[in-house]
């Protein structure tokens, strides 16, 4: 996850209906039908732009019942690999900390992604509040560990959907989602009935259960995941808990892939609109073991896989309990990484330092 853009423009839906804003009101007091044209005719002429597959789901009713079926997973929570079994639709809060209440944190224009998302529009990115990872050097802990953030409703996220729309973003982008997927999914489908048609990026850390993966299968146009540790020592200690993160994205990484591919650019607009995309975040003193990350990558998905491999390790919130990664990368660390992943083979690579 990237530092958080804090502009917020959600706060005015909280007077709002939580299931059902008018189309009115949602475009500020537009015309609904002249908007609509509007939109229509800006995604005729934006290439990328196209229908994406919920679609199809949503008029065929499977995209409803994916989200109802998700939604009975959180009676003894296994969305996410801590298993928790929490009753979080008794609104107990399992291990990510979060209950069936929707927290969110922010929405709006986001320009801290990649180019490829950003475009000059933005990438229209919710923040959601709580995370299943946490990592103990993240940098938007306020967030995934504190919990900053409000409470709406399944409607309210599927008016921030529309209104990210309208105001013009390449994409909906969902952070940290895995634990409220089957709010996502409901929402999106009510969003679908109103006019979404952006491209879905599952903005993920990765760390995600295939039998879940399953059922986003044609929901989702873009992941956008971490590929964080590919050791399971360092996974436990620094996401306390989740030692099996390196099995555990691997399966997934493989699923994604096999949903959407290799990450594809719109000739014209220089954005993707399907795809896989991998970060790979290089810490200090190779702890999370960088260069068999890309090594797997390079053995085990396409050369050409989309692959960020990012330099801005920050120290922050308890990663000075640990000496070991309380200090930035140095520039042989980052370009260490980077020579590892082209003598594998790797050809599609984004650079932040060399």
């Amino acid at each position: 996850m990237q530092k958080l853009n804090r502009r917020n423009f959600i706060r005015s839906l909280t007077a709002l209906p939580a299931m059902a804003m008018a189309p009115a009101m949602l475009l500020q007091g537009r015309n609904p039908a002249s908007s609509l044209a509007e939109n229509k005719a800006r995604i005729k002429n934006d290439p990328m732009e196209t229908a994406p597959n919920y679609l199809s789901l949503h008029k065929r009713g499977e995209l409803k019942i994916r989200g109802e079926i998700l939604w009975e997973k959180m009676r003894s929570c296994n969305l996410c690999p801590r298993d928790c079994g929490t009753d979080r639709i008794s609104l107990q809060r399992g291990d990510c900390r979060a209950s069936a209440e929707l927290e969110i944190s922010s929405a709006s224009a986001h320009f801290g992604e990649e180019a490829e998302l950003v475009g000059s529009r933005g990438s229209g990115t919710i923040f959601f509040t709580n995370c299943s990872l946490l990592c103990v050097f993240c940098i938007n802990y306020e967030i995934s560990h504190l919990g900053q953030g409000r409470t709406y409703g399944i409607g309210h996220l599927a008016n921030m959907m529309l209104l990210l729309q309208r105001n013009g973003c390449h994409n909906i982008n969902l952070v940290t989602p895995s634990h409220y997927v089957p709010h996502i999914l409901l929402a999106l489908d009510q969003a679908a009935a109103r006019g979404l048609r952006l491209p879905v990026v599952y903005n993920t850390c990765g760390w995600e259960k295939t039998d879940v993966l399953e059922l986003l299968d044609g929901v989702v146009d873009i992941y956008l995941a971490d590929f964080k540790y590919a050791d399971a020592q360092a996974a436990g200690k620094y996401s306390p808990g989740a030692h099996c993160y390196p099995e555990v994205t691997e399966k997934a990484m493989i699923e994604m892939h096999r949903q959407v591919g290799v990450a594809e650019t719109d000739p014209e607009t220089n954005l993707i609109y399907k795809g896989l995309m991998i970060r790979h975040l290089v810490m200090p003193g190779n702890v999370a073991r960088s260069d068999r990350v890309v090594r797997w990558i390079a053995n085990n998905l396409p050369k050409n896989t989309y692959l960020n491999i990012m330099s801005q390790y920050t120290p922050m919130y308890k990663a000075f309990n640990y000496p070991e990664i309380s200090r930035h990368i140095t520039r042989s660390e980052y370009n260490n990484v980077v020579s590892t992943a082209r003598r594998a083979g790797l050809t599609n690579l984004r650079l932040q330092m060399q």
